[in-house]
């Protein structure tokens, strides 16, 4: 089995604990459509990792002791062809995780995700999907407290006033956490449609992935 390229998925992990690495190193070694390139123990390191090995999707850790997993994501997605970003944590409410979404990650694992969830995960992610649910969104937002959370929805609801009915439509299905044959099924259209839909929601909105849609439909408080 081959990524959607044709070719093994271009794995990397950036994680302080040693141990992490070397669980999800011995983990990912029996998935034949995924090669880990490389690994890092600092965020300090994901420009050099990502020069010399052009991964296609970055397992994350959020915490670490000199540059951590948000600034490190950041420094990522601001690449030209940038990996997909998954995020690691040990808490469901870590209050890093949806500054790191927002930054362009495309979801977040608990360290203690099953071993088969993580690799169907990274190839979800490879495969431009995102791996977060709006039930883990929703759970974020409600154990953050967050000042800024009025502006932002001003902000939010400005930004989503400038999309037509139909990808307002889309929008919210997609904050609702629908998969492209979900939406086609409630708002009858063809699954090529939504996918077309879905990527003229994102260069409007000027946004990486699906999950930050998902987060702008939540910042704008309209579910």
């Amino acid at each position: 089995m081959a990524g959607v390229t044709g070719r093994p998925i271009r794995l990397a992990i950036v994680d302080d604990d040693p141990l992490v690495r070397t669980g999800l190193r011995i983990l990912m070694g029996g998935s034949p459509d995924i090669d880990l390139v490389g690994e890092a123990a600092d965020g300090t390191e994901v420009d050099a990792l990502a020069d010399a090995h052009w991964p296609d999707v970055v397992l994350m850790d959020i915490r670490m002791p000199t540059v951590d997993g948000l600034v490190a994501t950041q420094r990522l997605r601001a690449r030209p062809s940038p990996p997909h970003v998954i995020v690691l944590t040990t808490f469901n409410a870590d209050e890093h995780v949806l500054d790191a979404l927002r930054a362009g990650a495309s979801g977040f694992l608990l360290k203690d995700t099953p071993p088969l969830e993580i690799i169907a995960a990274v190839r979800t992610v490879a495969a431009g999907s995102a791996t977060l649910s709006p039930a883990v969104i929703r759970q974020l937002i409600d154990h953050v407290a967050d000042p800024a959370a009025g502006p932002r929805r001003l902000g939010a609801r400005d930004r989503l006033s400038r999309l037509t009915e139909r990808e307002r439509e889309v929008a919210l299905a997609l904050g609702r956490g629908w998969s492209n044959a979900e939406i086609a099924t409630a708002l009858r259209m063809s699954v090529p449609t939504v996918k077309g839909h879905v990527s003229r929601l994102l260069t409007k909105l000027d946004l990486n992935n699906r999950v930050q849609v998902a987060l702008l439909v939540h910042d704008a408080e309209l579910l």
